[in-house]
C-alpha cells in the first residue's frame, strides 16, 4: 500500500538477510511438524520393471483425471556436432503419422477423446504426454506406445518439419533470454556435448534426413532407457499391465553391447559477451558449477536459490520483498528483473542468476548481485541456531542453516563463474574484475 509507511529494517545489507533467512528457516521449523503430517498425505510412487528393462511408475489419486507419459535418455548431449538436432527433430516427427495411423486419423482420435498430447526435448531427456480422462487410461497408453515405436518418418513429412523447425528456430532468436542461455552452456560446458543447443545449429536442420532420425531412433529410443509415468486417476497393476501389452515390441538389444554412454561435461569458467548497443536491454547470465540431480546438494542448493528467488518492477517494492537482492534492486532501479535458478543435469549443474538490465546500470547491479548471492550470502550469511526441518519429501536429510550453508561454501564462494551476455553491454567489468569479487578480501 503507497499510504502507508515503508518499514525499513536497520543494520547492513548482509544484516539484513541474516535476519531474513534465520526468519524463514524458524517459520519452516514452526511448520515442521504439519509438514510432516502433509507428506504422510502424499500418493505412494510404485515402480516396476518389465523383463525388457521398461520401467513403469504411478501414482495413484482419486482424481478423474489421468497425465501418462514416456521419458526417453535422449536428448542433445546425446548428440555430436554432425547431428546436433536430431533428437529436437525426432520429436517433431513422432506425431507425424505411424504405420497405421496417418498425422489427421491420430489427431483426430486424441481430439475425440477430448485429450491433450504434447512433447518436449531438453539437454538429456525426450518426452511424449498425453493428458485425459481415467476413464481413457487404455487408449491413452495404446497412443503412446504406437507413436514411439511406429513413428512412419516419411520423406515427405520430414521435408515439411524441416521448414517449421526452422521458422521456430528463427522464432527463438527473438527470444534473448533462451539465447543467452544457450550461450551460457555453450561457454560454461564448452567442448562438450552439454554445450550444445537443444535445436541444433540451422545448417544441420537444414541437412538431416530420414535416416539421420531413424538411425538416432534406433540407438537411443531403448526400453532400459525410458520411463513409462502416470499420475491420477490410475490403477499401477492395470499401468504395468498395459505397458506389458503395449511397449512389449520395444527392442532392449544395443549393437556388439555397446550401450551409449554420457560423456562426461567439465565446467570452464568463462564468458561469451555480444554486444549490441540497438538492443534496449541487456540480457546477463552468471553461474557457477551446480549440483547433478542425485547430489545430496540439490536440495539445499535448491533451496538457496529460492531464498534469492525473482523480482521484475511490475512486483514494485512493498515492505516485504523477496530477497535482499530485490530491495536494493528496487529502491536503486538498478534492473528490469532478475531471477535465480538451479539447474541440475545427471553429473553437474548450473546454479546462477539471469538479469535484465539497462546498459548505464549493469556495473551496480552486478555489484549488488555478487555481494549478496555470490560472496555474502554464500560465506557469511547462514550463521544461525540449527533448525532441523525435513523441506523435500524427496530429500532423505534434514536441512538445517548449516547444511544450507556448507552447500553455498562448497559450490558458490570463490568459485569461477560462467558469464554469457547479450545486448549494451559496455559497461559489463572485466571477466578477471568479476572472478576477484567471488570472495572478500578481508584485513
Amino acid at each position: 500500500d503507497p499510504c502507508r509507511p515503508r518499514q525499513v529494517e536497520a543494520g547492513s545489507g548482509s544484516d539484513v538477510m541474516r535476519r531474513r533467512v534465520h526468519t524463514v528457516l524458524l517459520v519452516l521449523r514452526i511448520s515442521a511438524v504439519s509438514y510432516a503430517q502433509t507428506t504422510l498425505n502424499f500418493p505412494e510412487t510404485r515402480i516396476t520393471t518389465l523383463e525388457n528393462g521398461l520401467r513403469v511408475a504411478s501414482e495413484e489419486t482419486d482424481h478423474p483425471t489421468c497425465t501418462v507419459g514416456v521419458w526417453i535418455d535422449a536428448g542433445s548431449r546425446y548428440e555430436n556436432q554432425k547431428n546436433n538436432g536430431v533428437s529436437n527433430f525426432l520429436e517433431h516427427m513422432i506425431f507425424k503419422g505411424t504405420k497405421t495411423r496417418s498425422q489427421s486419423a491420430l489427431e483426430q482420435e486424441v481430439e475425440s477423446l477430448g485429450a491433450h498430447l504434447n512433447a518436449y526435448t531438453s539437454r538429456e531427456n525426450t518426452a511424449f504426454y498425453m493428458k485425459s480422462l481415467s476413464k481413457d487410461l487404455p487408449k491413452v497408453v495404446e497412443i503412446l506406445g504406437d507413436v514411439i515405436q511406429n513413428s512412419a518418418l516419411a520423406d515427405s513429412e520430414v521435408e515439411r518439419e524441416r521448414q517449421v523447425i526452422l521458422q521456430e528456430m528463427q522464432e527463438l532468436e527473438g527470444s534473448l533470454e533462451d539465447v543467452v542461455f544457450d550461450y551460457l552452456h555453450a561457454t560454461a560446458f564448452q567442448g562438450t556435448p552439454l554445450g550444445h543447443t537443444i535445436v541444433g545449429p540451422t545448417e544441420n536442420v537444414k541437412h538431416l534426413g530420414r535416416k539421420d532420425l531413424a538411425e538416432f531412433k534406433n540407438t537411443h529410443y531403448k526400453a532400459p532407457r525410458m520411463v513409462l509415468a502416470a499420475s491420477g486417476g490410475i490403477n499401477h497393476d492395470e499401468l504395468v499391465s498395459l505397458a506389458k501389452k503395449e511397449f512389449s515390441g520395444l527392442p532392449f538389444k544395443y549393437e556388439a553391447d555397446a550401450v551409449p554412454l554420457l560423456t562426461p561435461c567439465r565446467f570452464t569458467g568463462s564468458q561469451i559477451l555480444v554486444r549490441d548497443d540497438d538492443l534496449p536491454l541487456a540480457h546477463i547470465v552468471m553461474a557457477v558449477e551446480g549440483a547433478r540431480w542425485s547430489d545430496p546438494d540439490t536440495i539445499p542448493l535448491m533451496i538457496a536459490s529460492t531464498l534469492i528467488g525473482n523480482w521484475d518492477r511490475t512486483c514494485g517494492g512493498g515492505s516485504n520483498p523477496t530477497s535482499n537482492l530485490a530491495r536494493i534492486s528496487f529502491e536503486n532501479q538498478l534492473c528490469h528483473s532478475f531471477q535465480s535458478f538451479n539447474m541440475c543435469y545427471s553429473d553437474t549443474g548450473l546454479w546462477g542468476i539471469h538479469m535484465v538490465c539497462e546498459g548505464m546500470t549493469i556495473e551496480d547491479m552486478l555489484h549488488f548481485t555478487q555481494a549478496e548471492c555470490f560472496v555474502d550470502f554464500a560465506h557469511n550469511g547462514l550463521h544461525y541456531p540449527p533448525s532441523d526441518l525435513r523441506l523435500c519429501a524427496c530429500s532423505p536429510q534434514a536441512v538445517d542453516a548449516k547444511t544450507l550453508q556448507e552447500a553455498c561454501n562448497k559450490y558458490i564462494y570463490d568459485r569461477c563463474p560462467a558469464i554469457a551476455a547479450i545486448g549494451p553491454i559496455e559497461q559489463l567489468p572485466d571477466y578477471n574484475r568479476i572472478r576477484s569479487a567471488m570472495y572478500w578480501l578481508r584485513l
